[in-house]
């Protein structure tokens, strides 16, 4: 499995991005796929999932912001990140779960600046 995270970048606050993964070796219709990320010095933590095309979870602190999609002809997931606060700086990284085990792409840096 791999996934391929991109879209991240430096906005000013109120501002949006929108956040694409692409996954091989797994079909994101089928099997959870989620949003992670950590800013400097905190753990990482779930921004959003979806599974089988249904978002199932979004943290308190992006509902109303953010939005998960799938995209399951081209086999992606993107997430839509409107007003967009200092407080959302981090690296983002796409997550699926299969069989059990659990796996993570690269990460893409996400700036808000004030």
């Amino acid at each position: 499995v791999q996934l391929q995270a991109s879209g991240g970048g430096s906005v000013q606050a109120g501002g949006s991005l929108r956040l694409s993964c692409t996954a091989s070796g797994t079909t994101v219709s089928i099997y959870v796929m989620g949003w992670y990320r950590q800013a400097p010095g905190k753990q990482r933590e779930l921004v959003a999932n979806i599974v089988s095309g249904v978002a199932t979870v979004y943290a308190d602190s992006v509902k109303g912001r953010f939005t998960i999609s799938a995209n399951n002809a081209k086999n992606m997931i993107y997430l839509q990140m409107n007003s967009l606060k200092p407080e959302d700086t981090a690296v983002y990284y796409c997550n699926t779960i299969k069989f059990g085990l659990e796996f993570w792409g690269q990460g893409t840096q996400v700036t808000v600046s004030s």
